[in-house]
């Protein structure tokens, strides 16, 4: 059901989609043999699609409510889609409203936190700890326990069902 809330807060999540990716400070390059996963960019361009190459390695954002793991409602695990880490179980997925899959918690040991400082305000960037792959952001308005959503770009994870 759409209501104002839902229409109002897609609309903002439109308007900063548009803005991260229209405005966005060119990513910081990172020395080579920071991750346990790396390729050239010609490597991870053959890799990705053209969005999740965007997303992944160039830190841009999806558009909100585009990605079909906004609707994934199984058991099972979202792992990063540029080097198949497993980084958040099913079991922390809620909806948050914004338009991108969001989690209460990551598991444990798969994401980096980092300060991000583009666009005149301070948020704190996810990266998956193997290849340093852009995932999203986290915000401190989450469900309990945590209290954290970690909004990813859905583009950047894959869903593995749970085995039967």
């Amino acid at each position: 059901m759409m209501t104002r809330r839902t229409l109002f807060g897609g609309v903002l999540a439109g308007l900063g989609a548009f803005v991260a990716t229209r405005f966005a400070e060119a990513p910081t390059a990172r020395a080579a043999g920071t991750f346990e996963v790396e390729h050239t960019d010609a490597e991870w361009k053959k890799l990705l699609t053209p969005e999740q190459y965007h997303v992944l390695r160039e830190e841009g954002t999806e558009r909100p409510f585009t990605s079909p793991l906004n609707h994934e409602k199984r058991k099972g695990t979202f792992a990063c889609a540029g080097c198949d880490l497993p980084l958040f179980d099913s079991d922390t997925k809620f909806e948050s409203g914004t338009g991108w899959p969001s989690f209460w918690l990551p598991i444990k040991g798969s994401v980096i936190e980092i300060s991000d400082n583009s666009f005149g305000m301070t948020r704190t960037a996810v990266e998956c700890h193997r290849c340093g792959g852009h995932l999203g952001h986290v915000f401190d308005d989450g469900p309990k326990p945590t209290g954290l959503r970690y909004c990813m770009n859905g583009v950047a994870l894959k869903f593995k069902p749970a085995a039967a």
